[in-house]
């Protein structure tokens, strides 16, 4: 089971490096920018995002709209709501935990990859 989880974790790490890596190609390209410079810019800003993107989805309230699927209907007619079942609590807690990691890690790469200072 750990190791399938580590697996699953490992996968997820890869794809946002992989995407970090081709965001900083791009823009390093167009600005013109040193890649080595481009590519730890790119680790810290996925990462802060992730950082982010963890804190606001393990802070979401335990109330959820009735019928939110429908688009429009949240922001028109009446707001019925209805508490949020404790597999939607706890999915979210997961997803947290899982941006806040895989956020770190991407900080960490950007550190290493950092040439301005030494690690060691």
């Amino acid at each position: 089971m750990w190791f399938a989880a580590l697996r699953r974790l490992g996968g997820l790490f890869l794809l946002a490096s992989a995407l970090a890596l081709l965001g900083a190609f791009v823009f390093g390209i167009a600005v013109g920018a040193d890649a080595s410079r481009a590519i730890s810019v790119a680790f810290y800003v996925v990462g802060a995002f992730l950082l982010i993107a963890g804190f606001f989805v393990g802070n979401r309230g335990p109330v959820r709209l009735l019928g939110g699927e429908r688009g429009a209907y949240m922001f028109f007619g009446s707001r019925f709501v209805r508490w949020a079942s404790p597999g939607e609590r706890e999915e979210n807690i997961n997803l947290s935990a899982i941006f806040f990691v895989l956020g770190f890690l991407l900080i960490l790469v950007g550190v290493a990859a950092d040439n301005r200072y030494e690690v060691v």
